[in-house]
């Protein structure tokens, strides 16, 4: 049985989750979908979408169809390489490295976009199901961590089992863990950074804000990203990131619970992955649940 907390509302829903419970989730979500209820297995509950500006329709979409109310809430805005000339140099440059690692979607949009890709040799590596899906519909096939589609799932992939003196390029954007570099360095790879697009903080508008200081205790936010979370964190004012940070928190890993917690976040749920799929099936735990206050207006 899920573990529940009280609200201040005198109304209990489930209690942040220890362990990530993603795949049972998601077997639950698809039996009631089988079942002819899954299509309003949301029905009523606001989910927060943050992912970067204009990369969360497919996932709105998704939250509709379950009879979900999304509400877009962009904590980064994507842009690409401050220098296109050197970054496309890099990109063609690494293409004749030993192992090619992409970090997301949106390193293969900006990727490819400066120059094609020409690849004949080597290993290519997604970091998640999300990027190999794109490297895919370019006819590039990737190996993607079985595990955990993270730093440390990518890490223990085969191609990189050994990686003294192999050349190894990562394709993304500055910042993030800096674990992937830390250890490829370590064990002695050549490592080259290929920064093909950048991370900024989004604008968010007065509508924005509006939005989220309407929310009630039952939503849920989706968060996969430290950087994003901060950024919402400065940019809302304080009643709108009281309210944002007393939603029901749907994290993709153990570190982002942790920086979510650190943000002021009381409710956590850890989902199985980053993946759009772990994230909903988390959402679908905590809201079909029976005491998850069903005469809430949001859920």
């Amino acid at each position: 049985m899920t573990r529940t907390s009280r609200t201040g509302h005198g109304k209990s829903r489930p209690a942040a989750q220890p362990f990530p419970r993603g795949k049972r989730a998601k077997q639950e979500c698809s039996t009631k979908r089988e079942e002819g209820v899954g299509s309003r297995q949301l029905a009523g509950c606001t989910i927060i979408i943050t992912r970067p500006a204009g990369t969360g329709a497919a996932l709105a979409k998704k939250v509709r169809a379950l009879g979900g109310i999304p509400l877009l809430l962009p904590g980064l805005s994507l842009r690409g390489a401050s220098d296109s000339l050197y970054a496309r140099t890099q990109w063609r440059e690494s293409q004749h490295d030993d192992v090619l690692i992409f970090s997301s979607p949106a390193a293969v949009r900006y990727a490819l976009a400066l120059a094609p890709f020409n690849r004949t040799h080597g290993t290519v590596i997604a970091v998640g199901q999300a990027t190999a899906r794109a490297l895919q519909r370019h006819g590039i096939t990737a190996q993607v961590p079985a595990s955990r589609q993270d730093s440390e799932g990518v890490l223990v992939l085969p191609p990189l089992q050994q990686p003294r003196g192999k050349r190894v390029a990562l394709v993304g954007a500055p910042g993030g863990r800096g674990l992937m570099q830390q250890q490829l360095a370590e064990h002695g790879a050549v490592l080259r950074e290929v920064h093909v697009y950048r991370r900024a903080a989004s604008r968010l508008t007065r509508r924005h804000q509006e939005a989220v200081q309407q929310l009630s205790v039952s939503a849920c936010v989706l968060l996969s990203s430290a950087e994003a979370l901060q950024n919402l964190k400065e940019q809302l004012p304080a009643d709108a990131w009281a309210k944002l940070s007393n939603a029901t928190a749907i994290v993709s890993s153990e570190r982002i619970g942790e920086v979510a917690k650190a943000a002021g976040f009381l409710r956590i749920y850890r989902a199985a992955s980053a993946n759009q799929a772990d994230l909903l099936a988390g959402v679908c735990e905590i809201c079909s649940h029976p005491s998850h206050e069903a005469d809430a207006p949001d859920c």
